[in-house]
């Protein structure tokens, strides 16, 4: 015999599904900022000049913040934190030993200065040789950033859409920007305030 429900359990499923629902909005709120932050930041890097004032790192220090670390990010996904906060660790240390490598590299160059000065040999020219190493290290490092930003943009990409999708989220109320391409699962859609990025419902399938 099938088990009737009285309407207290109704009334705390509704309420329970109410509780959810609007933890999704807050998190496709958030992960819509993220989104765009990230890329906006892999499109700088391109050097590409983009007028976009959101700071994705200033939003991980709110969400670290005490009280606020255990909102929507660990409700949906516990690792969503921890995974982006590697990520950001990375690319700052990326950051750190390309600075350190152009202050060794400088320090070298401005040895072999002083060598040529002191011994009237030309070693600067040794020191002149290296100068192609800046240019490695600077793609270098650039590739691994763009790679870094281009994972995470997606990473969240894929986030949101599982949150539309799963709790009947309207794509179009999450409109975000992008400044670059390359990105799976998104589709764009003309406003009347410009060209945004919507992800892609996936709930028909």
């Amino acid at each position: 015999m099938e088990n009737i429900k009285d309407s207290v359990e109704v009334a705390l499923e509704l309420d329970e599904k109410s509780v959810y629902s609007h933890i999704a909005h807050e998190s496709a709120e958030d992960i819509i900022r993220i989104i765009s932050s990230l890329d906006a930041e892999r499109a700088k890097l391109r050097g590409e000049v983009i007028y976009y004032t959101d700071d994705w790192d200033a939003l991980i220090r709110e969400r670290m913040a005490k009280g606020k670390r255990h909102t929507a990010f660990d409700f949906y996904n516990p690792a969503l934190l921890d995974i982006w906060e590697e990520k950001v660790k990375l690319g700052k240390k990326l950051k750190r030993l390309e600075r350190l490598s152009y202050a060794v590299l400088g320090g070298i160059v401005g040895l072999t200065g002083l060598a040529t000065v002191l011994t009237g040999t030309p070693l600067i020219l040794l020191g002149f040789a290296i100068l192609p190493l800046v240019v490695a290290v600077r793609d270098r490092v650039k590739s691994s950033l763009d790679l870094l930003y281009y994972e995470l943009t997606q990473f969240f990409i894929d986030e949101l859409r599982t949150i539309v999708t799963k709790h009947g989220l309207t794509p179009e109320k999450y409109k975000f920007k992008l400044f670059t391409g390359g990105y799976f699962g998104v589709e764009t859609k003309r406003t009347p305030s410009g060209i945004f990025a919507v992800v892609e419902d996936k709930s028909g399938e």
